[in-house]
């Protein structure tokens, strides 16, 4: 299982929030690329870059750090918050940029993102899906910063998506995410049992390397962690070691 490392850019720095609340954030370095360098030098050969500002914005507003991350990095990385139409896909790839992770935009406007997977390739696009896991057990898509839950589950969004050839998603248990309480395992279990050759990518509540062993055992392709990196639940030296585990 891959482990990709994840780094949130707010005001030039990293940072993680809590839940999504801008008001709870956590300053980690003024220096995001040297936080990159950290991680690669963990054997990660991926990383996921999340400009919150961005997010809020629109308007890309950490492109030049994100840029410089890309081009002095050998890590594959993936970039997300405020990629809000084509150009800007194509601005990112050809900026070094490996794939573009696309949020509610899927959702709200899905013939376009549809359109960007087929102009672009499968593995350009990853769509990043945060659920809300309601009291049947279903997980549906929640949109603008969590604070729309729709009438999609994800897996009729995986679903409608296969038919352009998706072929990686980033899906969120919001519940989790900065939360340090485990990530739902059921739920990528779900996920990986019904669409089994999918590049899911499991996100929120990573806290010790025990939890990136339960997720390996339940096959899923990666994981992203962002918190227990950067408060040192997980060592530099138990992620070397599962990194060459595989």
């Amino acid at each position: 299982m891959k482990v990709i490392p994840a780094i949130d850019l707010h005001g030039g720095k990293c940072v993680r929030l809590f839940q999504g609340d801008f008001a709870r954030t956590t300053e980690y370095s003024d220096d995001p690329a040297a936080i990159a360098r950290q991680f690669s030098a963990l054997g990660s050969t991926d990383l996921h870059l999340v400009d919150l500002d961005g997010a809020r914005s629109g308007t890309q507003d950490n492109r030049p750090i994100i840029q410089t991350i890309a081009a002095d990095s050998t890590l594959v990385v993936q970039v997300g918050g405020g990629i809000r139409d084509k150009q800007t896909v194509e601005d990112w790839l050809t900026a070094g940029v490996s794939r573009c992770v696309i949020g509610s935009l899927a959702i709200t406007e899905p013939d376009a993102v549809k359109s960007w997977l087929v102009t672009f390739g499968a593995d350009s696009i990853v769509l990043a899906l945060d659920v809300k896991i309601e009291e049947d057990g279903v997980p549906m898509i929640t949109t603008h910063g969590w604070t729309r839950t729709t009438d999609t589950s994800v897996y009729e969004s995986i679903e409608d998506f296969r038919s352009v050839g998706l072929r990686h998603v980033l899906c969120t248990d919001v519940s989790r995410d900065g939360a340090m309480t485990g990530p739902n395992f059921e739920l990528y279990a779900g996920i990986i049992t019904r669409f089994p050759d999918l590049q899911l990518q499991a996100s929120g509540g990573v806290r010790h390397i025990r939890d990136l062993e339960q997720l390996r055992q339940l096959g899923i392709p990666a994981a992203i962690t962002g918190r227990a990196l950067l408060d040192g639940t997980i060592s530099g030296t138990e992620m070397r070691s599962f990194q060459q585990n595989g």
